[in-house]
């Protein structure tokens, strides 16, 4: 599934939160988004997801418009996955799962969540509350979530936040094995330079709402003289200008 962003603009009174960014996901690839804290990832995934309206500018998703008549049909396809948003605490893991499937309309819940259970090792907390569980545990819970409904084009927000080193690592090696599976198309926000580099085709460097950089990780190091990813990030997220 391709997601193609054109001309996004946001507003929040004053405050220019997202200023006319413009890039596409081609189908069955990852795309990373990065950027200091408050540079525009957040509000520019919540237009993608639909959660929130755009200023100005377009969203297109296999060539179909996100807009008020398209959006239920098009979010089906798609989900998102972040340890900052949490899932109801006094649900069971079960409980949230089942939730979930019933709401994104999954024909063959049990079985879907069966599947995932076991893909991510969840069966000895299946059954306990969502709030009890730890930082770790609730995201892999997430993930599963954000799993449940197939979905053809899927946001990660820090997915291994929190996670030690081993099981981050099964994370990752999960979402590749499964989107190379699944055709799957990924945007993901990260902080973790390594993982961008692991799971990114291309990455998209934001600051100050706009679009400041981007290319391969190894164009991007090269372009800056840097000799790795998270200098270069450093490098660009320091600087005065806008471009260099």
């Amino acid at each position: 599934m391709k997601l193609e962003v054109k001309n996004l603009v946001k507003k929040f009174k004053s405050t220019v939160a997202v200023n006319n960014i413009s890039f596409e996901i081609e189908k069955n690839n990852t795309l990373g988004l990065l950027g200091p804290n408050g540079c525009g990832k957040t509000t520019s995934i919540g237009m993608m997801l639909g959660l929130i309206t755009p200023t100005k500018g377009e969203i297109f998703v296999d060539n179909i418009k996100l807009n008020s008549k398209n959006r239920i049909k098009l979010l089906s396809l798609m989900n998102f996955a972040s340890p900052y948003i949490e899932l109801p605490k006094k649900l069971t893991v079960r409980q949230n799962l089942e939730v979930y499937a019933r709401l994104y309309g999954v024909s063959n819940k049990v079985e879907r969540i069966e599947e995932l259970v076991e893909d991510l090792n969840l069966s000895k907390f299946l059954d306990k509350n969502t709030g009890e569980l730890s930082s770790g545990q609730k995201n892999r819970v997430s993930l599963a979530k954000s799993l449940i409904n197939k979905p053809k084009l899927l946001f990660l927000d820090e997915p291994t936040a929190s996670l030690d080193p081993d099981v981050g690592d099964f994370v990752r090696e999960y979402l590749e094995k499964y989107k190379n599976k699944n055709e799957l198309t990924m945007l993901l926000a990260s902080h973790n330079m390594k993982e961008v580099e692991r799971l990114c085709s291309k990455i998209i460097m934001m600051k100050q709402g706009k679009i400041v950089d981007e290319g391969t990780c190894e164009e991007l190091i090269n372009k800056h003289g840097r000799k790795n990813l998270e200098d270069t990030f450093l490098k660009i997220a320091r600087s005065n200008n806008e471009l260099e």
